[in-house]
């Protein structure tokens, strides 16, 4: 094959293994109807854990708008050097290494299971907000607790540390607002993703 066709298909090859996110990402109908197989992979996930899709949808979308291979920045080093990461959070979620791993060991998921991938993150975030529920008796509709707890992990939403974070309170309310209006949204086109058809169009 033409060195110049393979140069040209290499890039196409390797932007085609990255998900885009959605094109709105604050609408919940709009995103499963661009995503075709999202809603289905979301509803396993509430089926098996419990967990109900606008909340962890709404924990999706603080975490990474997203976006598949979301990471945190690099910081600069004197200005102008790439330096380390602040954490391993990485993917949909947000997951940071250790957590994945507990996951991996402790979720009955695949082993294969990547943190880019919209299924196994959902599977993930109901995961997490069930050990939530197991271990601190939070609801697992309670969308703003869930969320402490996810960000301060479970140790430190049993001391309390989120008081200390004044801006992590107002991230908190403002996933619980996303999740009710997620909500809102998921029911009025709850049917028609739920139709037979719908999978064929």
């Amino acid at each position: 094959m033409n060195k110049k066709i393979i140069c040209f298909l290499i890039p196409l090859i390797v932007c085609s293994c990255t998900a885009t996110p959605p094109k709105n990402v604050n609408s919940l109908c709009e995103i499963f109807r661009e995503k075709d197989d999202w809603y289905s992979e979301a509803k396993e996930s509430y089926q098996k854990w419990g967990v109900p899709i606008h909340v962890i949808m709404a924990i999706m979308h603080q975490e990474s708008h997203f976006v598949a291979d979301a990471q945190p920045p690099r910081p600069l080093l004197l200005g102008f050097i790439p330096w380390f990461r602040s954490s391993s959070a990485y993917g949909y979620a947000q997951a940071q290494d250790g957590t994945w791993d507990e996951y991996l060991a402790n979720s009955r998921s695949h082993w294969s299971a990547d943190r880019d991938d919209f299924y196994d993150t959902s599977d993930f975030i109901g995961w997490y907000c069930t050990i939530t529920h197991q271990k601190l008796g939070i609801s697992k509709w309670d969308t703003h607790k869930l969320y402490l707890a996810y960000h301060e992990g479970h140790g430190g939403y049993h001391r309390k540390t989120y008081l200390r974070k004044k801006w992590l309170l107002k991230v908190a309310s403002k996933v619980d607002k996303k999740s009710k209006l997620f909500r809102s949204q998921l029911a009025s086109c709850k049917e028609e993703l739920e139709s037979k058809g719908w999978f064929f169009w």
